[in-house]
């Protein structure tokens, strides 16, 4: 079997594979990095977005407290809004620390062991793999209540918007970022109109949306406990999903990379932050109550505007945001994937960059992932939000306990107070993460607890693999000089033709000896072919023995392994490569015609042996010359 190893540090070091962060910073590869506007409407999409759901999410708990419950949004928003402010300013000086990017991740690792990292690895992966599901659903879910006709396609209706989403990431970060620059910024527009519009009104300017629905709201109620705080405040917190995208994808900024990170990560915290306070401060202004089947969002674009083409522009706005907002989790998670593989705790394929500064193998498994839980959900938000924010809270907590670490090691000017801000953090994001965890496990947050540590043993099987291999490779040694040994070729055939020649032409170039090889089966016809063919052979006489090997069976792979194998053994001290000659059609289609012999005996010969196999493709239609041949390696 072919294994294709890079060192285990250095996994990304060809001349195809990924460079530093601003190694091509310059040039053609700047062209396909973010500028700081362009970074804020590529991954902040989340969060922008998280402001339909996240005071929503509050209003829900505090309603079974009745109206006196609903007293206390503002308060909770204004700790949530306290906690944003911890974290933008934690993920500031996470970005001046790491700017090679990843986050919690890459802060654990440095400060906090290595299992700690895959940890947050893992809640990271999560977070963003069930992002890039929740936006979609809640996207679509919007358009089916406005056209309910279409609810019974709205799986297929996601995997569409899934494959939009992804084909766009594939062309680049930059052109996904500008693409998406349009509707963020008709989102931020209108919520911060509605807000504005809504702070001048002494009453709500219409309710018709909020008409003929059931309350949500709690009777009898008088008091409002801390557990019910607590739920509230948690439930909250799924507004700061995709607040440390911009960590993690600080390579993916144009230079200088970390400045202009920086920038982009105060202003989501700032606009984020003015919009889930406003939208808060507008909750209890208009005494909004939560009904069944319409949105909090809506109802308070009703009450600011009215019920009109203002109340529909941002109801639109929303549905193409929400939809549009798993961009977040392909502009992040290819990049902390990349640093995994780097690692050698993922297929360092994953590491791989494409002309356009991409990380596709990276966002086709989002994708695909992605897709698959699409359809086994349904296409329902409800069945994916008890899942969505456990991920993020880990991984808030394990960086900002990591940052914690690193001010008391670093210890510059003031670090007393950056690290006390931490500490906080890492207290309030703590207990939201086992607040979430302990109120949400009966609905499905049992899956990510027992997805976690599966995810990190899956890290750690990769990386024995990985170490194995190396030290199978002898990796990080100095080899012993390499030495001339005997070479014989051996060369497959089924007839005569130009292929043939070509084929032993090369051959002889490479080997001190060329031995061909052809395959008899006992039927009738077949032996009349092989006579035919040894006759031809004496005729033509190439200098080089032809040797027949017999096979009961019409297989072909088998009897030419196992012949390369008893040269193997008889020649000892000798290379052997087995070189199979293909030839390559004009075009894609006709490659359907061919009988695929080559394939089969390379594979068997890789299956079976530790031969070199070298495989010739001869160019149908292209001019005549000498043909290169493409060589694969097998594992000594």
């Amino acid at each position: 079997m072919a294994i294709h190893v890079g060192k285990p540090t250095e996994a990304a070091q060809g001349p195809d594979q990924e460079q530093p962060p601003d190694a091509r910073a310059d040039g053609a590869g700047d062209r396909h990095r973010l500028t700081a506007l362009q970074g804020l409407a590529a991954l902040s999409l989340d969060a922008m977005a998280s402001v339909a759901y996240g005071p929503e999410s509050i209003v829900l708990v505090l309603a079974a407290a009745g109206a006196y419950g609903m007293g206390f949004t503002l308060p909770v928003t204004l700790a949530i809004a306290a906690l944003l402010a911890v974290l933008v300013a934690s993920y500031r000086q996470v970005i001046a620390a790491f700017p090679d990017g990843g986050g919690s991740y890459a802060v654990a690792k440095r400060h906090l062991g290595r299992r700690t990292s895959l940890v947050a690895a893992a809640s990271l992966i999560l977070d963003y793999v069930l992002n890039v599901a929740v936006s979609v659903t809640a996207g679509v879910a919007a358009l089916t209540s406005a056209f309910p006709g279409l609810h019974g396609e709205r799986v297929w209706i996601c995997l569409g918007v899934l494959v939009l989403v992804t084909a766009v990431n594939l062309r680049g970060v930059v052109d996904s970022a500008k693409a998406f620059l349009v509707p963020t910024a008709l989102f931020v527009g209108s919520i911060l109109a509605m807000i504005a519009v809504g702070l001048f009104r002494d009453g709500p300017a219409s309710t018709a949306s909020a008409a003929g629905h059931a309350s949500a709201l709690g009777e009898g109620a008088t008091a409002v406990g801390a557990l019910l705080l607590l739920k509230a405040f948690a439930a909250g917190c799924s507004a700061l999903t995709g607040v440390e995208a911009v960590a993690n994808a600080v390579p993916s900024f144009r230079a200088p990379a970390a400045r202009r990170a920086q920038r982009t990560e105060v202003a989501l915290g700032a606009l984020l932050g003015v919009m889930l306070i406003g939208l808060s401060v507008l909750i209890g202004r208009f005494h909004l109550q939560p009904v069944e089947g319409v949105t909090v969002l809506a109802q308070l674009a009703d009450a600011s505007f009215g019920h009109n083409a203002a109340f529909y522009v941002v109801q639109f706005a929303t549905m193409v945001l929400l939809a549009l907002a798993a961009n977040t989790s392909f502009g992040g998670l290819p990049v902390l994937m990349s640093l995994l593989a780097r690692d050698n705790h993922l297929p360092h394929f994953f590491a791989l960059k494409a002309d356009r500064q991409v990380h596709r193998h990276g966002v086709v498994w989002l994708a695909l992932v992605s897709a698959l839980l699409l359809g086994l959900s349904g296409g329902d938000t409800n069945t994916l939000v008890p899942l969505f924010a456990i991920g993020v809270f880990v991984g808030f907590t394990i960086c900002q306990v990591g940052m914690v670490r690193h001010w008391y090691g670093e210890r510059p000017q003031g670090w007393q107070a950056k690290a006390a801000l931490n500490a906080f953090g890492a207290l309030l994001t703590g207990i939201s993460a086992v607040v979430v965890t302990a109120t949400k496990f009966t609905e499905g947050a049992w899956l990510i607890v027992l997805a976690l540590p599966l995810i990190v043993l899956g890290f750690e099987k990769v990386n024995r693999a990985y170490a194995q291999i190396g030290e199978s490779l002898e990796l990080g040694r100095v080899p012993q000089p390499p030495h001339r040994a005997r070479s014989l070729v051996v060369v497959p055939v089924s007839g005569l033709s130009r292929l043939t020649c070509q084929a032993l032409t090369a051959a002889r170039s490479l080997g001190d000896e060329v031995l061909a090889v052809t395959v008899t089966h006992p039927a009738a016809e077949d032996r009349a072919a092989a006579e035919a063919l040894r006759r031809d052979w004496e005729l033509w006489n190439p200098g080089v023995d032809l040797v027949e090997v017999a096979s009961e069976t019409r297989s072909l792979g088998r009897p030419v392994s196992g012949y390369v194998r008893k040269l193997a053994q008889t020649h000892p001290d000798t290379q052997i490569t087995v070189l199979v000659p293909e030839t390559e059609p004009a075009h894609l289609w006709q490659r359907i015609l061919q009988n695929q012999r080559g394939s089969v005996v390379a594979h068997a010969v890789r299956r079976d042996t530790d031969a070199v196999i070298c495989r010739l493709r001869f160019r149908l239609g292209a001019p005549t010359g000498p043909q290169v041949p493409d060589a694969s390696f097998t594992r000594p």
